[in-house]
This record gives C-alpha cells, sequence and structure tokens, in this order.
C-alpha cells in the first residue's frame, strides 16, 4: 500500500494534472465545512460558502506558496475572510439558538446529572456566544478544528504569541463569565 500523497505534492500536480484538486477537496471538505457552519450558524449558507471557499481555493492554487505551515492554514484563511465578508453583508449576526444544540450527555449518566450538564452545556455557549466574533474564531479553530497556535496565526493574520495572548484572555474572560453567571444562578 502506497503513502498518501502530501498536500503539497498535489499542490504541484495540479499543475499538470487540475482534478487532483479533488483528493484536495475530499481531505479539507468536511473540516472546511464545519468551521463555516459553526461561523456561520445555519447550513445553507455554510454550504455556500464553503463551495466558494474551495472554488476560490482552485482558482488561485498557482498562487499558493509554502510558507513552512499546513496547507489547510491557506484554506481555512480564505474560509475565514469569506466568512468575514458575509457577516459583513448581513450586518446582523446570526447565532445558533442554544435550544436547537443537541445537549446530551454520555448514556452512563444518571437523568439528574445529565440535567445539570445541559445546564453547564447552555452556560458555556451562551458566554462563548457573548465573545466578540473573533474569540469565538479561536475558540473554534482551537478546540473543535484543534488546530496549533501557529495554525491559528495563519489564518487568522496573527503572530504565535499574540495568538497564544488572546487565548489566555479568552479562557479568561469566559472563565470571569462563568463565574458570574453561576453567582446570579444559585441566588
Amino acid at each position: 500500500m502506497t503513502e498518501p500523497e502530501s498536500d503539497l505534492d498535489l499542490v504541484k500536480r495540479i499543475k499538470t494534472d487540475p482534478a487532483a484538486f479533488g483528493v484536495l477537496y475530499e481531505r479539507y471538505i468536511t473540516r472546511i465545512y464545519n468551521y463555516v457552519y459553526y461561523r456561520t450558524g445555519n447550513h445553507h449558507d455554510a454550504e455556500d460558502l464553503t463551495s466558494r471557499v474551495f472554488y476560490r481555493a482552485l482558482m488561485h492554487i498557482e498562487e499558493y506558496v509554502d510558507r513552512g505551515v499546513p496547507f489547510s492554514a491557506w484554506l481555512y484563511r480564505i474560509a475565514h475572510n469569506l466568512v468575514a465578508n458575509w457577516h459583513r453583508d448581513h450586518a446582523r449576526r446570526q447565532d445558533i439558538d442554544l435550544e436547537d444544540a443537541v445537549l446530551i450527555g454520555p448514556a452512563t449518566e444518571r437523568p439528574d446529572q445529565a440535567a445539570e450538564t445541559n445546564e453547564r452545556r447552555k452556560r458555556i455557549l451562551a458566554a462563548i456566544h457573548q465573545l466578540p466574533a473573533e474569540r469565538q474564531e479561536l475558540l473554534i479553530l482551537k478546540f473543535v478544528e484543534q488546530l496549533s497556535n501557529a495554525e491559528v496565526g495563519q489564518i487568522l493574520g496573527r503572530t504565535e504569541g499574540a495568538i497564544k495572548s488572546l487565548y489566555h484572555r479568552t479562557l479568561l474572560s469566559l472563565r470571569d463569565e462563568l463565574a458570574g453567571t453561576e453567582s446570579t444562578a444559585g441566588e
């Protein structure tokens, strides 16, 4: 069995064999779609923007330059820019309703534990939705997409150190917000 081609090898091959782009598409479609969905909050816009990400990538693949970060960072950067434009065009923020979120605990959880877990998740989601868009995006890239600080920095156009600092401040903000909601919930 042969090893799958690296992203960089595929990018080089696309110059003579445009069908090789299909391999990159299959490799990253789910991750890019998930990222866009978390940023837009609905499937229709996520599908539309995801298709635009890959169309733009295909049209500009000749301009791709290896800068030592994964190829996926380039795709995420395209997605980031398209989502930012989408938000500007819509002039309003579409959030996923917390009631629509699937909040289920492990099958071994007792009903009272499951209810407590769901309430905790609702508080966390509500606190996250209170954060500025860039900080929400940071959390998506770090926890959902599990990207490194360097990859997140590439996508957001910041240094790795700036991402570490923003991540730290974001977690402190969340902690403070959650501490405030827990104290008012206990009253």
